[in-house]
């Protein structure tokens, strides 16, 4: 029987196989055979694993090689997964050879990798394909911009100053980085990295350089876009200005909206075409949306230091809704400033963005128990209504704002907005109509229902200490506590 089962085992599992201990047979020479059988193959095994090691590793570092990175590249090009591949020469392991010891260029090889993992994502993979090449397979990597801002990220840690044994050395290093989108084999995406790296090796030490040039000039692009955002905000040139929203039947202002503005060259304030949409593309739509928090708060509280309850609404785009640490981070502002219930007011902006509707109420349910009022900013935008309607009831929500696409169409289309007013009626909502521009539109909503409404009819966006004047002057006590 053993005979026929040894007879029977395929070529690729010859090795590590272990034979089943006969029942009958556990002490005697069949037993010890069988015994000393599998110990062999475990030995075997060993062995063959240790030598597959040694193939697929690099020497020293320990790091997988050349062929191991080819395998990997294998997989990515099966799965279509869209990454870039990075390789990075470190000029300073080549120009030290037969100046330090063996010992000493060990150490430095070895802390190079270290510093190199410390600026990797978990899923991203090391390599070292030559003495001084290594190879990085930036799994979640998308776009050209973040291939370099991570570019930039390894640069930065290899080119610290390093003491190696009484001797300084300030490591430096160049960066070839081509993108995988689906269309290349393996050897191809690995060929273009090395083709991207000789290149930026011709233009000087330290540099970065895409195989595509189309790829650089866009990563580049958007570094400069980010850059100008981030010295904007330095250089205290993004502003809140406020827009009333108005009671229709009286005219009196019973809350407004802060409004991000930004300062021009020629010294004037607007939202420049397309600000949004690059702060988003650049990845600081959470850094300036927490700025944007926290002015609003410190406006807040400057009011309710006077007295002045007015509430002050915001919009929170659906990436900051649902980034880890959105409540904690608005939590602490609302105790460091002292925010009065009910006067803080989230307009929850591109809902059509948010994937699971039922983290958006557990992040949403705390903020609104700790006072936070909830707008709902795009209802009935084609999908984002549709999907939100099976949400509407236990979605924490106070206040639906009808967008001015629907109050544009007013008096002459009217069948979208009032399916959207009777729906905020039956869910007992107050409502907020956006852009009111004509006495027309005026006179449809109050019949229709709608009390509260800002656009241009009413006021423009102001600066804070105009709005203060024009709408919080001391003789009006409309929002004295």
């Amino acid at each position: 029987k053993i005979a026929r089962e040894l007879n029977d085992i395929q070529q690729q599992d010859l090795i590590g196989y272990q034979l089943a201990l006969p029942r009958l047979h556990q002490d005697d020479e069949i037993g010890m055979l069988v015994r000393s059988y599998n110990l062999n193959q475990q030995l075997i095994q060993r062995h063959s694993e240790d030598q597959s090691d040694l193939v697929m590793r690099f020497p020293v570092s320990e790091l997988p090689n050349k062929s191991f990175l080819m395998g990997l590249l294998e997989q990515v090009v099966t799965r279509q997964q869209t990454t870039a591949l990075m390789i990075v020469t470190c000029e300073t392991l080549r120009d030290t050879a037969g100046v330090l010891t063996e010992t000493q260029r060990e150490i430095l090889l070895l802390t190079l990798v270290e510093k190199l993992k410390s600026v990797l994502a978990p899923r991203m993979v090391l390599t070292q394909v030559s003495g001084y090449d290594f190879a990085i397979i930036a799994h979640g990597v998308k776009e050209p911009w973040h291939a370099i801002t991570l570019g930039q990220q390894v640069l930065t840690i290899v080119n610290e100053r390093l003491p190696i044994q009484g001797i300084q050395l300030r490591p430096t290093c160049n960066i070839g980085v081509a993108m995988f989108y689906g269309d290349l084999t393996a050897e191809q995406l690995y060929r273009r990295a090395l083709s991207a790296v000789l290149t930026s090796r011709h233009k000087g030490k330290n540099q970065i350089q895409f195989f595509d040039p189309l790829q650089m000039e866009e990563a580049q692009q958007r570094l400069t876009q980010e850059n100008d955002i981030l010295t904007a905000m330095d250089n205290q040139q993004f502003a809140l200005w406020m827009q009333p929203q108005v009671e229709m039947s009286s005219g009196k202002v019973l809350s407004a909206e802060a409004l991000l503005r930004m300062q021009q060259p020629d010294g004037s304030w607007e939202l420049p075409e397309g600000l949004i949409d690059r702060i988003e593309s650049c990845g600081l739509m959470v850094t300036v949306g927490y700025w944007v928090l926290e002015e609003t708060c410190r406006q807040l509280s400057a009011w309710q230091e006077r007295g002045l309850m007015l509430p002050l609404s915001v919009n929170l785009s659906a990436l900051q809704l649902m980034h880890p640490s959105m409540v904690s981070d608005l939590l602490e502002l609302l105790t460091r400033y002292r925010i009065k219930p009910g006067t803080l007011i989230l307009e929850v902006t591109e809902s059509r963005h948010i994937d699971d509707p039922h983290a958006a109420v557990a992040i949403l349910r705390p903020l609104r128990n700790a006072g936070v009022r909830i707008a709902l900013d795009d209802f009935g935008m084609g999908y984002a209504g549709l999907r939100q309607l099976q949400h509407m009831k236990s979605l924490p929500v106070d206040v639906l704002k009808i967008d001015k696409m629907f109050v544009d169409g007013v008096p002459e289309d009217c069948s979208m907005i009032s399916a959207i007013i009777q729906l905020a009626h039956s869910l007992n909502l107050q409502m907020i109509a956006e852009g009111v521009e004509t006495e027309a539109q005026r006179e449809w909503l109050s019949k229709a229902g709608v009390e509260v409404a800002q656009g241009f009819l009413f006021a423009r966006p102001v600066p804070a200490n105009i709005f203060e004047e024009r709408y919080l002057a001391p003789e009006s006590a409309d929002y004295k506590s």
